[in-house]
């Protein structure tokens, strides 16, 4: 993927991009806020909402603070439930393990829930290399693998097609994997959902070996949860033989009575519902109901140097509701293919490069700088993640993992201002040509280096006299100035 800005320079041009974006966001946006007024509005100071955010933030913050040992006690309780429980460092070795299993069972497709983390670590093109079939059952996880495509929003990961366009790509490709959708097919949304069930659901009865993520894991009972509004996650849950489900270590939550803010804040968050319509939870193996074998993998994967980072730790709080994006002014514009990444928009500038590093790849590199700091991603939040101030802390660190090399542009000026401002000779030089400088930029605005100011912005007029100028004639303001003027 290239850097932010030339993908996002991409993006801008698609007026259809940025039209199927408004409107999903908008309608997003205006459930949530209503749904947040009618919790106000159950208290006399009208102030739950924040209270639920601040217990919320509070039960991540301390699942993060003592995560060694919810993490043993997680594992404890699995095993004593009687689910296998993996470690992974990294996405090799959590493909590796999900791929053994199948193959130790001869499975050769197994159906998903919708799932951020496993395709974070692009399991499903893992487990194709190694002559397994992975089919995504969520409807819009369903459209963007059908379409050859990549997520560009967390909540709705199909948010920049149209129904114009869903109905072309059932059409063109469901019949290579499936059941074909009828020929006589519609873009009405009940009717392409029809479709996609009837696609689905030999899946569902044939499939013998599952895959999912969770929402959450319940470390003092050993039970994982999933939350979702299809039931394509209920059937990928119950029917399999086998389960697997890949963890990412910070979905630890200490204990049930802990999990009820969180489960307040995220469908309101998300979907602006007040509850999701399917919250699905397992504990292990329960003989003669459900998968009978279950696995757990615990996956790093970055996890642990997001966690030694004091400033950013917090984006692990995260719960995946994608209120963030639906606010931020930026993604509304861009979606989130510019982002480059399976984490987009605000949340996704600062996961990927605490659970990657930065000063390794410009593209990581220039997802700090993708906002405008405006501070609405932390105002929607349900979990208090500071956005703005982890991207500014951010944008520290690239500089610093930057230096020594080859400057750039930026720096260059920077030093020379620097230069400039530590010694009041050189300062006062400056500002003999600075005039000279404004006047041949307003005359020549397409020079290098000066296009991109000046190509939205106006340069105001230099001033006819510098402030050191005036100071000396009036020596101080102690004489009459002869022009009148107010300085």
């Amino acid at each position: 993927m290239p850097k932010f800005p030339v993908a996002a320079r991409e993006a801008l041009g698609d007026a259809q991009l940025r039209h199927n974006l408004a409107h999903a966001t908008g309608t997003i946006r205006g459930k949530r806020l209503r749904l947040i007024d009618e919790v106000n509005a159950s208290t006399p100071e009208g102030t739950a909402w924040e209270e639920l955010r601040l217990a919320g933030a509070a039960v991540k913050e301390r699942a993060l603070l003592s995560l060694g040992d919810q993490l043993e006690q997680l594992e404890a309780n699995l095993v004593a439930n009687g689910a296998t429980v993996h470690w992974a460092r990294d996405a090799a070795e959590a493909n590796a393990i999900v791929a053994r299993v199948a193959k130790a069972h001869d499975v050769d497709e197994v159906v998903k829930v919708k799932s951020m983390v496993t395709q974070e670590i692009d399991l499903n093109e893992a487990l194709e290399a190694e002559g397994i079939a992975a089919w995504e059952t969520d409807l819009a996880e369903l459209i963007v693998q059908l379409g050859g495509d990549l997520p560009s929003h967390i909540l709705v990961p199909a948010i920049h097609r149209n129904r114009a366009e869903i109905r072309d790509i059932f059409l063109r490709r469901m019949g290579e994997t499936g059941r074909p959708a009828p020929a006589d097919l519609t873009d009405d949304p009940a009717i392409l959902a029809g479709a996609a069930r009837e696609h689905l659901r030999e899946k569902f009865l044939r499939a013998r070996m599952a895959v999912s993520g969770a929402n959450f894991a319940i470390a003092d009972t050993g039970t994982l949860v999933v939350v979702e509004s299809e039931g394509n996650g209920r059937m990928c849950l119950t029917l399999p033989d086998v389960l697997v489900s890949v963890v990412g270590i910070e979905k630890v939550v200490p204990t049930w009575t802990e999990l009820d803010p969180l489960l307040r804040l995220l469908p309101r968050s998300s979907t602006g519902e007040r509850m999701n319509p399917y919250t699905s939870t397992w504990t292990g193996v329960t003989p003669g109901d459900g998968p009978q074998e279950v696995h757990v993998v615990l996956l790093d994967n970055g996890r642990t140097r997001a966690l030694a980072d004091e400033t950013g730790r917090q984006a692990l709080r995260c719960i995946r509701c994608s209120a963030c994006l639906n606010v931020c002014p930026v993604y509304e514009r861009t979606g989130g293919h510019a982002y480059g990444s399976v984490y987009p928009g605000p949340i996704g500038a600062i996961l990927n490069p605490l659970l990657k590093g930065v000063g390794h790849d410009e593209q990581v590199d220039s997802l700090p700088y993708a906002s405008s700091l405006c501070g609405a991603c932390f105002e929607a939040c349900p979990v208090r993640i500071d956005i703005p101030s982890v991207l500014v802390d951010q944008r520290a660190q690239v500089v610093d993992a930057r230096r020594g090399g080859r400057p750039s542009g930026e720096e260059l000026a920077m030093r020379a201002g620097a230069a400039a401002l530590s010694d009041a000779r050189r300062l006062a030089l400056g500002e003999r040509f600075a005039g000279v400088g404004i006047r041949l930029a307003r005359r020549l605005p397409g020079l290098p280096g000066l296009r991109g100011w000046t190509s939205a912005r106006d340069l105001p007029d230099p001033p006819t006299e510098s402030f050191r100028a005036w100071w000396k004639r009036t020596d101080g303001g102690r004489r009459p100035d002869p022009t009148g003027e107010q300085r």
